[in-house]
């Protein structure tokens, strides 16, 4: 699995399909690179997009699945207390069987 860590287009850049066009790249690029660098192809890209700041509607234009939301407590909380902003988790799967590959 990859997290993609950053993404974003400026709210001046007018370009109808940019978000889409970057990711279906990135989609269809990563697993090559990763097998160049690391030996081994991902299988699952994953993101986190802050609401209600912002949207996620590039990843849902892309085909990106929605599968939930953080708690807001990080993941080196000390508490059960939300201390962060509540994200929606968003993934695309490169493979289509990635449930059984990562389960392995």
């Amino acid at each position: 699995m990859v997290n993609n860590a950053r993404f974003l287009i400026l709210p001046w850049i007018q370009s109808k399909g940019l978000a889409s066009k970057i990711l279906s790249l990135i989609h269809r690029q990563l697993p090559n690179d990763w097998l160049a660098r690391y030996g081994y192809r991902p299988v699952l890209l994953e993101t986190f997009v802050e609401t209600p700041r912002h949207r996620g509607t590039c990843y849902q234009a892309a085909n990106w699945i929605k599968v939930g939301q953080t708690t807001g407590r990080g993941k080196k909380s000390s508490t059960r207390k939300p201390i962060l902003p509540i994200k929606d988790i968003w993934l695309y799967p490169l493979h289509k069987n990635f449930r059984s590959i990562l389960c392995l």
